[in-house]
C-alpha cells in the first residue's frame, strides 16, 4: 500500500488545501501533488478537476496563482494539481534546460533511454495518481474533468482525447496544440520518443482529434498578446482540425492578455463552471 506523506495542509474557503508526496511506481521515485478538498467533501466524495501546469512549473504554481479555490468551494469541486515531471532524477541532461527534462515532462510516457525509466507522466496522471487518490481522499474520480495551461493544456487535450471515457469535460489555457509542428514539442518528442515522428501522433492534439473526437465541447482561452502564440501555440491548427473532425470547440481569443497566470486567473471561473456543468454540479 502506497504511503502518502502530508507536506502541509491549510484551511481555504471552508475546505482544505493540501500538498503531498508519495513514491511513484510509474515514475520510479517520489512525486508531489496538490489537492484542494472543498467543504462538501466532509459529507460526500466530490468530483475532481485535474489542472496540469506548464513548462518550469510545479504542483504549487496553479494552486497558488490561478485563484481557483474560491469558486471550487462554492461548486463542491475538488482540484488536483500534479507536479509537471519527476524530480531529482539524476539523469544527465534532465536539468539545465527549461524546455526539457525536469519541469518539462510533456505528459507523455517516454520510450527512449534513459527517460523511459522516469518520465511517464501520462500513465501517472491517467492511472496511478487517480487510483491513489480514490483510496485515500473523499473524491469521486469517476466524475472528472481536466484542464491545463501551455504544456499542461497540451496534456489536458491529449489525455481527454486519448481517454474520453475517463473525463467528462476538457478545457485549456494557451495550449500547445500541435507539438509535432512547433519547436517546444519537436525538442521534447525527439528525445523522449525518438526521431520517428510517426510515434508522436499519440501525443499531438491535432492528430488525435482527427482519430477520435471528445464527447463534449472543448473550451480554449488564448491571449492575443501571448509572446509564444505564433511560434509555439498555433491554436488555428487545432481550430482547423476540430472543424474537419466535427469536434465541438469554443476557442476564445482575448486581446491584450499574455501567457501568464494573470491571464489564467482572469478566466478561471469560466473554466470551473464549464467543468461543473459537465460534472452535474
Amino acid at each position: 500500500m502506497t504511503t502518502i506523506e502530508t507536506l502541509s495542509e491549510q484551511h481555504c474557503h471552508g475546505g482544505v488545501q493540501g500538498f503531498y508526496r508519495h513514491d511513484s511506481r510509474v515514475c520510479g521515485g517520489p512525486m508531489r501533488f496538490a489537492l484542494y478538498l472543498p467543504p462538501q467533501s466532509t459529507r460526500q466524495p466530490c468530483p475532481v478537476l485535474w489542472f496540469l501546469a506548464g513548462l518550469t512549473c510545479t504542483e504549487e504554481t496553479a494552486t497558488i496563482k490561478a485563484g481557483a479555490q474560491r469558486l471550487a468551494a462554492a461548486l463542491g469541486l475538488a482540484l488536483v494539481m500534479p507536479d509537471t515531471s519527476p524530480r531529482d532524477t539524476g539523469l544527465d541532461g534532465a536539468t539545465g534546460d527549461w524546455e526539457f527534462g525536469e519541469g518539462a515532462g510533456f505528459y507523455l510516457d517516454a520510450t527512449q533511454k534513459p527517460w523511459a525509466a522516469r518520465f511517464n507522466m501520462r500513465s501517472y496522471v491517467a492511472e496511478e495518481l487517480p487510483a491513489l487518490l480514490s483510496g485515500k481522499f473523499p473524491v469521486d474520480i469517476t466524475r472528472a474533468g481536466i484542464c491545463g495551461h501551455s504544456m499542461g493544456g497540451h496534456g489536458a487535450l491529449t489525455l481527454a482525447l486519448a481517454y474520453p471515457q475517463r473525463y467528462r469535460s476538457v478545457s485549456a489555457f494557451a495550449p500547445i496544440v500541435a507539438p509535432s509542428r512547433v519547436p517546444w514539442g519537436q525538442k521534447a518528442f525527439s528525445r523522449y520518443l525518438g526521431d520517428d515522428a510517426t510515434a508522436w501522433s499519440g501525443y499531438d492534439a491535432c492528430a488525435l482529434v482527427r482519430q477520435q473526437t471528445f464527447p463534449g465541447t472543448i473550451l480554449i482561452d488564448q491571449g492575443e498578446a501571448d509572446r509564444f502564440l505564433a511560434e509555439q501555440l498555433r491554436p488555428e491548427l487545432f481550430e482547423q482540425a476540430c472543424a474537419e473532425a466535427g469536434q465541438p470547440l469554443v476557442l476564445r481569443r482575448h486581446p491584450g492578455y499574455d501567457h501568464s497566470y494573470w491571464f489564467i486567473s482572469s478566466f478561471i471561473d469560466d473554466h470551473l463552471r464549464h467543468h461543473a456543468k459537465a460534472l452535474g454540479l
